[in-house]
């Protein structure tokens, strides 16, 4: 049946180039979330047609960050009730938002078939996207490395905290020694300054350096900022509360940088192929 979806899903939008980028970090409480929405309403703003997969399929929290009402959710799309389409939410400047459950244990358990349902999902996906931009659960679990290791870009948020560098380290450790990801984008989040941000990266290349094939690349160092609680507290994007706050500025340069990060050709430029990434290597334990 996989086999079947991934042919289809082959011969579909095949001159759609689309941009997808994981945002992931380990640990929770690092601010990944307002990263993913940010960014993706910076890019919007820059006139790209983003999508945001709400990828954490037990804990949802996309749509309550932005106070958006949310009748209907993938665990719908999974079920038959509705299409993709149909769940879709917009958000600040156009932007699509897939968002996931609450509270539904079952959703972070997906069958080989539940998987195969999600890519005849997004093959039937009508509206036309220029990112996607996926914001993984917190942790380690099969679901999280999916999602990470079927994008074009990981991008990694830490911040200087113990636990957030361990749980990058082990992140990343994972996705490089047993499913061959080579490369990963940092996110210093959280920082006094640039330079606690620099220092912060240091830290986590040195240990990367010595026990891993891997490269690392600092692709934006956000300051610490109130001007973000007072967003999220009003349920909106500090992009749009305090576009001139040094945060926002921050995301707003990390948008236009990771917009020229370049596309993979055929097939993995593809949202299909992302999807079809996902349910293989979940399905098959296939390594990238």
């Amino acid at each position: 049946m996989i086999e079947d979806q991934a042919s289809s899903l082959r011969k579909m939008n095949q001159s759609q180039l689309i941009k997808v980028i994981a945002v992931t970090g380990g640990k929770g409480g690092v601010g990944k979330t307002n990263i993913t929405l940010n960014t993706a309403i910076s890019m919007a703003k820059q006139g790209k047609r983003v999508m945001v997969l709400d990828a954490d399929l037990g804990l949802a929290n996309v749509d309550v960050m932005l106070g958006l009402r949310v009748e209907r959710n993938l665990s719908h799309v999974l079920s038959g009730e509705c299409t993709l389409d149909e769940v879709l939410v917009t958000g600040p400047h156009g932007i699509k938002i897939a968002p996931a459950t609450s509270g539904t244990q079952s959703m972070t358990e997906l069958s080989s078939i539940e998987h195969a349902g999600l890519i005849r999902a997004f093959s039937e996906l009508r509206s036309q996207v220029d990112v996607l931009i996926v914001d993984t659960a917190a942790g380690i679990s099969d679901m999280v490395l999916s999602f990470s290791k079927a994008a074009q870009d990981i991008m990694v948020v830490v911040c200087d905290e113990p636990t957030s560098l361990t749980d990058a380290y082990a992140l990343i450790k994972i996705l490089n020694r047993e499913h061959g990801v080579f490369r990963f984008k940092i996110v210093a989040n959280m920082v006094r300054d640039t330079r606690e941000g620099h220092e912060l990266f240091s830290k986590l290349s040195k240990v990367t350096g010595r026990f891993l094939d891997v490269a690392l690349e600092l692709v934006a160092t956000v300051p610490f900022d109130e001007n973000i609680r007072r967003a999220v507290r009003k349920q909106t994007s500090i992009v749009d509360a305090y576009p001139g706050s040094p945060a926002a500025v921050a995301i707003s340069q990390l948008a236009t940088k990771a917009m020229r990060w370049p596309i993979p050709n055929q097939p993995g430029g593809h949202l299909e192929f992302f999807i079809e990434q996902l349910v293989s290597h979940k399905a098959t334990g296939t390594q990238r």
